[in-house]
């Protein structure tokens, strides 16, 4: 499961939607792991735009943050590290039931 909390800036329904494309990876990746929460909070301080993300799943809780001049380059990264986060939190915990 996802939640959104935009905070005070107003998103698009366009960029939510591509937020949800980017999510992809690591959702699939949440639902394989089992007990997927993913938590995104978006502030705008200043100039910069700062996301947040909290993860809750069984293999253990962790957070991750991201800042860009714009919106789109700092969910973009969130993304990403998200999906390699996850990625190795699948592989450890297939590695310790084997």
């Amino acid at each position: 499961m996802v939640k959104l909390d935009a905070g005070n800036v107003l998103l698009k329904p366009s960029q939510r939607r591509q937020l949800m494309s980017w999510l992809k990876r690591a959702m699939h990746l949440g639902k394989r792991i089992g007990d997927f929460l993913l938590t995104i909070k978006l502030k705008r301080q200043g100039r910069l735009y700062d996301v947040r993300a909290t993860v809750h799943d069984a293999a253990g809780d962790f957070k991750l943050g991201s800042r860009g001049a714009d919106c789109r380059n700092a969910f973009r990264e969130l993304c990403r590290k998200l999906a390699l986060r996850l990625h190795d939190q699948a592989l450890a915990r297939r590695i310790a039931i084997a």
